[in-house]
């Protein structure tokens, strides 16, 4: 009997509802010759140090680097019952069809349980990108070959590994070293975390030593038969300017101002163009998050968690964790199908059918893009918006407005572009007009303060004018101006950093070959790893916006380059790219690892520490700070040398203690 091996409950399902697998069993669902059961995630976690020696645990620097040479897992406590269950239905399946979610930690996520129970038989690979019943059947028919995905594993495998050796030795290590300066906590360090921290630590301290200069714009209202227009000045002279084109010298513009003001200014290049613009591509979730803390202020977590609700509780999007803005060009055969659906779901859409031209091939249909999803699409199948809630409805609209724009006339405006000279010197003017609205029509306004700053520059309408019309000054005007910092990250456009770090790297070939990449983490992670930055107290949230923590900062200014450099963990993760491709064995990304490890290690061991320093004593035996610490009669401070030094101090009423007594160290575990 085939088993059926699914990520999660509802996954399970959706599957046997199409195989016909009703009759309810322990853990599974059985029927018509298949048994489905399910996991909950990750049913199995990376064991411990104290696993591996019961050394490890206690924490201090000369037990590190901490390397395992045979790698264990323990179920975990809550897990344990349905991974019985499986571990039965896997003695008495015949062939295993892998149904977790199609990507990298779905593949770890079935194998790891197989591995781990011993499981030795025949190995299939379902492969579905859409919990609908039309996606399954589809998948279902064209079940892959259990081979074709195992380099996934290995792949998925290899970081998981690699996170572990970075987070339980460099955990260990920075925390030991604060905690010998009197820092009360863990320090948490992380492959992925550290970087993406730095990122904002960085975007703060720009921020902070911002130092705001001043620039001069001259204006000119100008008269024109066809009516008043405006223009700007630009320069001429390179010396006059910054490095952004803004002029610098104030005299200059007030002199130009001064001796053009009733000045006759002479048309003496007008040029206008047709432009169009094709429509957005679909969205990939990076490009959905950045998009809802755009328009709706969601966090990325948030809107991943009503991601994967459209897709398995509603049915109503693709699958949600890909890095894909593309679709395969045979899925326009189910555009017709698909837009009938939308139009079932919502009847609002009906006046917009006799503007969709389902022949149009936009370039969204593009199988050289497809990796291992493809974009996010509304589903085949018809849903119910009145069962969404309206954060569910909002993104599910996005969605919705960004397949729909793939049909629609691409969006053409003429440009006109406008030189005066004046008194020797060039001002220039832009205007638009929009002659089809086209897919723009889908998209509503969002009003922002970026949309502001950016109104200044926007395109005028331009009244008519001809090639060496001669237009008198109406006004002129010098606006004093000054540059501003940088913007604070949002948990959207910190998601765009994590996935374009390329822009973040200083080194040419670095950035070269990081161009290549999908950044720090994957689709499936970067939400989670900002939620665990915010927990951990390195990072705050301040209305829409991410800001640093001084003990995050502190912490990035104490490690080591590789450990922080985003550049160097984009890398790490082409490696696993290389893996998953075949290119890189396992075995040889983890002996790279290892390697880098104890570089790490070597480097903390001469590491001085200087996080804020948290309430403290001095130790009554040897003068060294103190922290708090958990014995069997309640709280006290301990010194931070121990066990070389067994100096304490009584926290608060106590009975059993005086206050400031000295005594042996409490038995402790750190």
């Amino acid at each position: 009997m085939r088993l059926f091996l699914c990520e999660k409950p509802s996954q399970a399902r959706d599957i046997a509802g199409v195989l016909g697998a009703n009759q309810k069993g322990d853990g599974c669902l059985r029927g018509a010759g298949a048994i489905v059961t399910w996991a909950f995630g990750h049913l199995l976690e990376q064991a411990p140090p104290e696993a591996y020696d019961p050394a490890y645990k206690r924490w201090a620097l000369e037990l590190l680097p901490i390397v395992p040479t045979d790698w264990k897992l323990e179920i975990k406590a809550s897990a344990k019952k349905q991974f019985n269950f499986i571990r039965k239905l896997l003695k008495e399946a015949s062939s295993v069809v892998i149904a977790t979610d199609a990507e990298r930690e779905g593949e770890l996520i079935a194998r790891e349980i197989l591995d781990y129970c011993g499981y030795r038989g025949p190995v299939t690979r379902l492969w579905v990108s859409a919990m609908n019943e039309p996606s399954i059947r589809k998948a279902l028919a064209d079940i892959r070959p259990g081979d074709s995905t195992l380099r996934l594993y290995q792949a998925a495998l290899g970081r998981s590994r690699a996170d572990w050796l970075v987070g339980m030795n460099m955990t260990r290590a920075f925390t030991v070293l604060a905690q010998q300066h009197g820092y009360d906590g863990v320090l948490s360090v992380g492959r992925v975390q550290t970087p993406t921290l730095r990122l904002v630590v960085d975007r703060d301290r720009e921020i902070a030593n911002f130092v705001p200069k001043p620039f001069w714009e001259v204006v000119g209202q100008f008269n024109a038969e066809g009516g008043v227009f405006s223009a700007k000045w630009k320069p001429r002279d390179d010396s006059l300017l910054d490095d952004a084109g803004r002029c610098i010298n104030e005299q200059a513009a007030r002199s130009l101002v001064q001796r053009a003001t009733n000045g006759q200014g002479r048309i003496v290049h007008l040029e206008t163009a047709r432009k169009k613009e094709a429509p957005p591509l679909v969205f990939d979730l990076a490009t959905l998050q950045q998009e809802g803390s755009r328009r709706y202020g969601y966090g990325a977590q948030q809107v991943l968690d009503i991601a994967q609700a459209l897709y398995e509780t509603h049915k109503a999007t693709t699958y949600p964790r890909t890095d894909c803005r593309y679709l395969p060009e045979s899925m326009l055969d189910e555009a017709e199908v698909v837009v009938t659906a939308l139009l079932q779901s919502d009847s609002s859409l009906q006046p917009l059918r006799n503007r969709l031209d389902m022949t149009r091939q936009s370039r969204v249909w593009n199988d050289s893009k497809i990796t291992a999803h493809h974009g996010i699409i509304p589903t085949t199948s018809p849903c119910n918006l009145s069962r969404m809630s309206e954060p569910e409805r909002n993104l599910y609209d996005l969605v919705r407005r960004h397949y729909l724009a793939q049909f629609m006339p691409q969006h053409e405006y003429d440009q006109t572009d406008v030189v005066v000279k004046l008194e020797g010197e060039n001002f220039v003017a832009t205007g638009r007009q929009v002659k089809v609205d086209g897919w723009r029509d889908l998209f509503p306004r969002v009003t922002s303060e970026d949309d502001e700053e950016s109104k200044e520059g926007s395109s005028q309408a331009l009244p008519v004018l001809s090639q060496g019309e001669v237009c008198p000054v109406r006004s002129l005007d010098t606006l004093t101006k000054q540059t501003t910092p940088p913007k604070p990250f949002t948990e959207g456009t910190l998601i765009a950093a994590m996935k374009n770090i390329a822009r973040f790297e200083p080194n040419e070939t670095l950035k070269a070959q990081l161009k290549a990449t999908a950044g720090i983490g994957t689709e499936a992670t970067r939400a989670g790893i900002i939620e665990t930055l915010i927990k951990r107290g390195f990072l705050k949230r301040q209305k829409r916006a991410l800001r640093s923590t001084p003990t995050g900062q502190q912490l990035i200014g104490a490690l080591p380059e590789l450990l922080t450099a985003p550049g160097m963990t984009a890398l790490w993760e082409q490696s696993l790219d290389e893996v998953e491709a075949g290119r890189l064995s396992l075995q040889a990304f983890m002996e790279r690892q290892e390697a880098l490890i104890t570089k790490l290690v070597q480097h903390a061991s001469g590491v001085t520490m200087a996080l804020p320093q948290q309430p403290s004593k001095k130790c009554p035996l040897c003068g060294s700070p103190m922290r708090k610490r958990k014995g069997g009669n309640g709280p006290f401070w301990g010194c931070s040398r121990h066990p070389e030094c067994k100096g304490t101090i009584n926290i608060g009423n106590n009975s059993k203690r005086g206050n400031d007594k000295r005594r042996p160290a409490a038995k402790r575990s750190t």
